[in-house]
């Protein structure tokens, strides 16, 4: 009856955040304040360039604005959390506000897996089959499946499977956001069996993902070794390098994160992990795209040029 009581009174839940000293969150909130401005510039830049320039009106780089969307609205989730925390010793999020951030966070990650799909494979039909690109990669179709229900379905897959369950656990958090592991921990009764099959659920989701990624590469990379031009293989895997890195850190730091084994207490090393899993990719993404691409870098170089030039002509009005 007592454990009852308590579940029924969890309203809000305190996040710990990634440290109690207050010397190191100052420090801490430094970094991820910039990381966090340089993840919304980087993605921010590379939408504005693929919207205004019109050689890069393709299936490809719309693809890579629909990434770059993914990464802002997907650091968001979690971002602003993590930074009130490291302001106070601790944050708090009310019980609402949880399985909001933790169905977004999830979605938006889903979505970024699809999309990343969809970019292996777009570039297995541009080298693989160029004759057939502009049919097969309309933009309706990358809209469409984007913006499908697979990532409506996995988060609301995980997101109902954990707030189903009661708390009775208390209210403290050890995270810095709403994660699954962690919340199950308060649980009252033991959801492991339910957990573990959603788990299941959706690393065969995941791992089917990677798999199609995977036989897009081999395929790819097949076809550019066969190019007799030395240029032209240069050329070929200066598009598909970029997003085999993205996919790489992106996938493996996912794994890493929710496929290691669950323990009582957090360690500094699975808070390290995490906020390397949901802050760094939105950062890194535009970063290895507009190093490697020299259609982005280009496009980049005029948009920035155009805009000094506005800038100023306007200073010049103005005197």
């Amino acid at each position: 009856m007592e454990q009852q009581n308590l579940s029924s009174t969890v309203i809000e839940f305190v996040l710990l955040g990634l440290t109690q000293n207050a010397e190191l969150q100052q420090c801490l909130f430094v970094v991820f304040f910039i990381v966090y401005l340089t993840s919304w510039l980087g993605n921010f830049t590379i939408i504005t360039t693929v919207i205004t320039s019109h050689q890069l009106h393709t299936p490809m780089y719309f693809l890579l604005a629909i990434l770059a969307f993914l990464d802002v609205s997907d650091s968001s989730v979690n971002a602003p959390k993590l930074l009130l925390g490291l302001l106070s010793q601790h944050g708090t999020i009310l019980f609402n506000e949880c399985i909001l951030q933790m169905f977004f966070f999830h979605f938006f990650a889903s979505a970024m897996v699809v999309a990343l799909v969809i970019m292996a494979a777009d570039r297995y039909v541009a080298i693989y089959k160029p004759l057939c690109y502009l049919t097969v990669m309309n933009r309706g179709m990358c809209v469409g499946l984007v913006a499908g229900v697979y990532g409506i379905l996995y988060s609301a897959l995980h997101t109902g499977n954990t707030f189903v369950i009661s708390f009775c656990g208390g209210n403290r958090v050890d995270q810095f956001f709403c994660d699954i592991p962690q919340l199950l921990k308060l649980a009252c009764s033991d959801s492991d069996l339910n957990e573990s099959g959603v788990i299941a659920f959706s690393a065969c989701l995941v791992l089917s993902c990677f798999v199609l990624i995977v036989v897009s590469y081999v395929q790819i990379f097949k076809t550019v070794l066969r190019i007799p031009s030395e240029h032209g293989r240069h050329k070929a895997f200066s598009t598909c390098l970029p997003h085999v890195t993205v996919v790489s850190l992106f996938i493996f730091s996912g794994i890493f994160a929710y496929l290691k084994p669950n323990s009582s207490s957090t360690s500094r090393l699975d808070l390290v992990v995490d906020v390397f899993y949901s802050v760094v990719p939105p950062m890194m993404n535009p970063i290895i795209y507009s190093m490697r691409n020299k259609e982005i870098k280009a496009a980049m170089r005029k948009l920035i040029g155009q805009r000094l030039f506005m800038i100023n002509k306007m200073f010049i009005f103005l005197l």
